[in-house]
């Protein structure tokens, strides 16, 4: 699947932000956030906020690592103080990467490290916490379908589908295919397992895992199909199955549910 265009992603920051904000403005700072159960609204406003400061401040001062830059900023008391913090270092996010070239290389936790892997992160973190603000205050509106195909893509991908250096890959011969109902587009997933020691702490780890990959020369063992927006936000685990249909094999739909999270029904 062909990635959205930067100045779109930019636009889609841009948006998706200015929504979170309104949608925020006048909902009850203590509602619950279904998507994060732990926060309240208040925390969610506080969240996106410290997160567009801290890649804002990423592209610009383009740290070796996080380690190498200064501490973030203290939470603000009040939800006027927290608003208005997030108005600034969400402009600043914006005139940052507006800034700057996309191929250039910037600290990413990702493999990709550029500019450009900013711009497409930080689109799909606004949208999927603008979904977040919407549903703490109880008026949901669609997902964009086109930045939804994307993130659909995006979070198999990336989210899912990167696993860190210190494991290897064990791909099986079983694909599976996630079909956008509305837009057209189609990711291929390849499951295996993914199995190693984590350094950090001495786990052994084995379990259930994914790929994104091309198109295979063979036909899918699984296809799960949907609307993107619905597809994006299952994902995300931020609404249920019910625009979803799956069809093929209930066993490899099994092993990629395990793989992204997701209980089996």
């Amino acid at each position: 699947m062909a990635n959205i265009e930067f100045r779109d992603y930019l636009r889609a920051i841009r948006d998706e932000s200015h929504r979170f904000r309104e949608v925020l403005t006048d909902c009850d700072p203590g509602a619950r956030v279904p998507g994060c159960p732990a926060w309240d609204a208040d925390d969610l406003l506080w969240h996106l906020a410290e997160t567009q400061w801290f890649w804002a401040r990423t592209v610009r001062e383009r740290p070796d690592s996080p380690d190498d830059a200064d501490d973030g900023p203290e939470r603000p008391e009040g939800h006027d103080a927290l608003l208005e913090a997030f108005d600034d270092y969400s402009a600043q996010l914006v005139t940052e990467l507006g800034k700057a070239d996309p191929a250039d290389t910037a600290w990413t936790w990702s493999a990709e490290q550029t500019v450009g892997f900013i711009h497409r992160r930080q689109a799909h973190e606004a949208l999927v916490h603008r979904l977040d603000a919407e549903q703490a205050a109880g008026a949901v509106t669609p997902l964009d379908p086109r930045l939804a195909a994307d993130g659909v893509e995006e979070c198999l991908d990336v989210m899912f589908g990167a696993a860190p250096s210190w494991g290897t890959w064990h791909p099986l011969q079983h694909f599976l295919r996630v079909d956008c109902t509305d837009t057209g587009d189609s990711v291929w997933v390849q499951v295996g397992r993914f199995t190693g020691t984590n350094p950090a702490d001495g786990t052994d780890v084995d379990e259930d895992d994914i790929r994104v990959v091309d198109a295979p020369r063979a036909e899918p063992d699984a296809v799960i199909e949907g609307p993107a927006g619905a597809l994006d936000a299952w994902l995300w685990r931020r609404s249920d199955d019910a625009e979803i249909k799956v069809h093929g094999d209930r066993g490899i739909y099994g092993h990629f549910r395990k793989a992204v999270n997701h209980p089996i029904d």
